[in-house]
């Protein structure tokens, strides 16, 4: 008898990892709960966005930013290389399908970020006031 499926195919195919996940109180510093889809991305973005990226064993070399990088160089250069390091940040959540928009405004040492994420969930606006 001739299986009807070869076991490369289903090695081929991509699973769908779950979105849930603890949502994270931060202004009491506690674990309250679960959150799913939108809410769970949500709070991803945010967690992205305030992680410097290589700077923590617990994340791979993927997780997080590279802000750090643009301290001292010009306003025009910083807002070309944030758009696209913020875009690459957030591009490496599986759920986000694009961001979009993204407007960067420096002062000094820090760092306004505004875009919209558009994910599998939805889409959302983001606005991060960032030191770096």
């Amino acid at each position: 008898m001739i299986p009807s499926h070869s076991p490369m195919e289903e090695s081929d195919r991509q699973e769908v990892m779950p979105s849930l996940t603890w949502r994270l109180d931060l202004d009491k510093g506690r674990i309250v709960g679960k959150i799913d889809a939108l809410e769970a991305v949500k709070q991803a973005v945010f967690k992205i966005l305030q992680t410097d990226r290589y700077g923590h064993d617990i994340y791979s070399f993927d997780y997080g930013h590279e802000l750090k990088q643009l301290l001292g160089g010009s306003p025009a250069v910083m807002e070309s290389e944030v758009n696209r390091m913020i875009r690459e940040a957030l591009l490496q959540d599986d759920r986000i399908v694009s961001v979009e928009e993204a407007e960067v405004s420096a002062e000094g040492n820090s760092l306004l970020i505004r875009c919209i994420v558009v994910t599998d969930y939805g889409s959302f606006e983001v606005e991060v006031n960032r030191d770096v």
